[in-house]
């Protein structure tokens, strides 16, 4: 397997977080410490940890931490509903993105279980 920059997961997850990004300078400027910071922090967290995972010497290691990346998605997923309610911004587009990272992540997973057994 090569590298994690050549992953689609991590490059589609690359891109949620620029959109994140972009998406939470609109909000109101009280959500720094809150909603900003927590969306910002959730969505680095994905790319970061399929590239830790990739760079762990065993597919179990490996797993390990897309399982976080996909935690990680879940709290995104949370936090713009959230964000949603309350006004914020229309998180249909992201939620969208969210989805198709997961579904790519969870692939991968049952991809490196298939392979390891």
């Amino acid at each position: 397997m090569g590298t994690h920059e050549e992953l689609d997961v991590w490059k589609l997850s690359m891109n949620l977080v620029v959109d994140i990004y972009k998406l939470t300078m609109s909000f109101p400027s009280e959500e720094k410490f809150g909603l900003i910071s927590q969306l910002r922090r959730a969505a680095v967290s994905v790319p970061s940890n399929i590239a830790e995972g990739a760079a762990r010497k065993s597919d179990k290691e490996n797993i390990q931490f897309l399982y976080i990346s996909l935690g990680s998605l879940a709290e995104i997923e949370t936090q713009l509903l959230i964000s949603n309610r309350l006004g914020f911004c229309d998180s249909d587009k992201i939620l969208k993105q969210t989805k198709i990272v997961k579904s790519k992540l969870i692939n991968f997973i049952k991809y490196l279980k298939s392979i390891k057994n």
